[in-house]
């Protein structure tokens, strides 16, 4: 609960810097920089605090991580929303409801709430724009990114998870 709280304000106060938008440049193509920008700022903040948090994972890992591949994932993981999907306050909506009314949720996807269904499915959209984009490896990862964790799940999902929630 303090985790969403934490991230209401962070997306009501969220802004892309210039430094934020030269570490994009550096870590993204102009196409992967295009779907990066559809999303919302909130989106964007979150996608670049998750990224952060992975640099700071692959100092400590020292496993021979491909880490210009984990931060492409954490400032792609999202790209499954765009600006104007739901917004702040759909986004809450959609966590609370979620969260604290399982039931209710499944009868609203099943009536078609977009809000619900894209809160749910972002990761698998997300997966599908980046195959579009030749991205498959990043798709792979992305797509099942809010999956429920399986023993066969590679160590960079797992640190893509770890680092998106703690942001």
């Amino acid at each position: 609960m303090l985790r969403r709280v934490k991230q209401f304000f962070q997306a009501l106060t969220a802004k892309v810097t210039p430094d934020d938008g030269k570490y994009l440049a550096a870590h993204l193509n102009a196409e992967e920089q295009k779907l990066f920008f559809a999303m919302s700022t909130a989106d964007q903040y979150h996608c670049l605090r998750t990224a952060y948090t992975i640099e700071r994972l692959v100092i400590q890992d020292k496993k021979g991580i491909d880490r210009e591949f984990l931060i492409r994932c954490a400032l792609l993981h999202d790209v499954g929303r765009v600006k104007g999907d739901m917004g702040i306050f759909g986004k809450i909506f959609t966590v609370i409801v979620t969260d604290w009314f399982p039931s209710f949720a499944n009868r609203l996807e099943l009536k078609g709430n977009k809000l619900i269904y894209i809160y749910r499915h972002h990761a698998e959209i997300g997966g599908r724009k980046l195959q579009q984009i030749g991205l498959f490896r990043e798709a792979k990862i992305i797509a099942k990114h809010h999956a429920p964790p399986t023993s066969n799940d590679p160590y960079e999902l797992k640190l893509l998870r770890l680092a998106d929630e703690a942001n």
